[in-house]
């Protein structure tokens, strides 16, 4: 389904569990999904500013952008973040996405909404530590399993047709009103 419908870029069509610097958290085509990896761009969350997080208006002094094959997260906060794939997800598909067992083991939890029937565009990931301890995400590996579902009829109205606000985005992509 991914190659047919030109899903998932870049598409590894098996699962990665070794590259060239050792082992690596997996990646790729999994039994009945797709392992995501986490690009080098985060935008870790801090109180330096004293900002308030507000979904309707939000204050970009809440982070500080970080580009690094790791990201720190401190304890009982969180982090940004973008998959390395780019998506264009089909007018009959409704894709989940659930945190990887290696991290959720780890106390870190991934949060991602629902990709809508014709949303496309690099996933923005949020990372919580939910530890009293720093926690480590590593870029270029794998971070969290989308799950796909076939409808047996499209969608009467998608994504793409509501204009979507965050159809088409690129980057880690901060919260719109």
């Amino acid at each position: 389904m991914a190659l047919q419908h030109d899903m998932i870029t870049p598409f590894v069509d098996n699962q990665v569990r070794h590259q060239a610097e050792g082992r690596a958290i997996s990646f790729g085509t999994s039994s009945y999904g797709y392992d995501v990896r986490c690009s080098d761009e985060f935008k870790i969350f801090t109180n330096i500013n004293s900002a308030i997080v507000d979904p309707k208006d939000f204050d970009q002094n809440s982070f500080v952008d970080v580009k690094s094959d790791v990201c720190i997260i401190p304890p009982n906060s969180f982090a940004l973040a973008r998959t390395i794939e780019f998506f264009k997800i089909p007018r009959d598909v409704l894709t989940i996405c659930l945190g990887k067992s290696t991290y959720a083991r780890c106390g870190i939890i991934v949060n991602v909404t629902p990709l809508e029937p014709e949303w496309e565009g690099h996933v923005t990931l949020e990372f919580s530590n939910t530890t009293p301890l720093p926690a480590k995400i590593y870029a270029n590996e794998g971070v969290a399993q989308m799950l796909f579902f076939g409808a047996d009829e499209v969608c009467e109205t998608s994504y793409k047709d509501r204009n979507g606000k965050y159809q088409g985005q690129e980057g880690v992509t901060l919260p719109k009103a």
